[in-house]
């Protein structure tokens, strides 16, 4: 099978690799190069290389550098083939962000590829694998301190890995309940036009995170978990007063907190708890006027022993290609 995309003839003085994927497996090889070969296509786009292939012999023709990191990862997507799954254009793409090329680069020049183990998060649907330097960082970071910072624009993953770790410490039994908390700011709307009670009101404001636990658990596991009160999804403001202990705390949108909100809610963990904020200080639906309790909370406990700060960068946004794009061009802008 060639790659239609590719002259058969390699271009003079032009670096090449060759290698051959094992075991020769024609429908894992199809999933690989995709319909149309549009996967081997969106590799050679993102890297700027030439890839040909007939069956599971390759033969790569590009920039040295750029070859031998292409030749990485389509062995690594092939190992993602094993059991029959599908490889679909999605997973491509993360396999290509900025941030995992460049780890892949950087591995090569210490002389190995890290073991990816000790990042895996493993929830019962679903087991979950940080991509790139920042997201390992973060989950290193949540499994070791107990009060942590994700820092950066929208897409990176800092939500949904911090429900992760949740989950996977409340099925080790490291904690006792999980409890998802986001400020009810609104963003250019008002809370009060919206029909039904308080809870219905910000019900939608908590999506992300209902949207992760049922990614991770299941819809009827986490309506049980809910009635049980494990689980409990609640606006900031229902924290004031609490002393919260043997929990995991998750603090998303922070940038929406003002600065006394931000100083309640860190004051309200107790002991066995891990407390992870997460928020994009440059996304802040505040009153003009009103100063963010997460740029403020960056500033005051920036050199405090035992909490963790990680900036994710648009390089390391993982949802579509355009949205890297956006955040770098909204960034310019400002």
């Amino acid at each position: 099978m060639n790659n239609p995309s590719v002259e058969d003839r390699p271009v003079a003085d032009t670096p090449t690799r060759l290698f051959t994927l094992e075991p020769d497996h024609p429908q894992r090889l199809a999933s690989l190069c995709g319909l149309a070969n549009d996967n081997l296509k969106q590799i050679e786009s993102r890297l700027d290389i030439r890839i040909r292939n007939r069956g599971n012999q390759f033969q790569l023709e590009g920039e040295a550098e750029q070859i031998v990191t292409a030749e990485d990862i389509i062995k690594r997507l092939y190992r993602e083939t094993k059991g029959g799954k599908d490889l679909p254009p999605d997973t491509v793409h993360l396999f290509l962000q900025p941030a995992e090329v460049s780890r892949v680069q950087q591995s090569r020049e210490e002389g190995k590829l890290h073991e990816d183990k000790l990042y895996v998060v493993h929830t019962p649907k679903l087991v979950v694998r940080p991509r790139g330097t920042n997201q390992k960082r973060y989950v290193h970071n949540v499994l070791n301190h107990d009060i942590n910072f994700g820092i950066g624009p929208a897409g990176t993953g800092k939500t949904y890995l911090a429900v992760a770790c949740a989950v996977q410490a409340l099925q080790q039994d490291q904690v006792k309940r999980i409890l998802l908390v986001r400020p009810a700011v609104e963003a250019g709307e008002k809370l009060g036009f919206l029909p039904g009670d308080l809870s219905q009101k910000v019900d939608p404001y908590l999506r992300p995170l209902y949207d992760a636990l049922y990614d991770m658990l299941g819809f009827e596991k986490v309506d049980r978990m809910i009635e049980r009160n494990i689980i409990e999804v609640a606006p900031l403001a229902y924290m004031r007063g609490r002393t919260l202990s043997h929990s995991y705390i998750i603090l998303d949108e922070s940038q929406n907190t003002t600065r006394e909100q931000m100083k309640m809610f860190l004051t309200r963990i107790g002991f066995g708890s891990t407390a992870v904020i997460t928020g994009d200080p440059t996304q802040i639906d505040l009153p003009k006027g009103q100063a963010s309790g997460l740029r403020h909370a960056l500033e005051v406990l920036e050199q405090v022993p035992g909490i963790s700060f990680t900036h994710f960068q648009s390089g390391d946004v993982v949802r579509h290609p355009l949205v890297q794009r956006i955040v770098d061009a909204y960034e310019a802008n400002e």
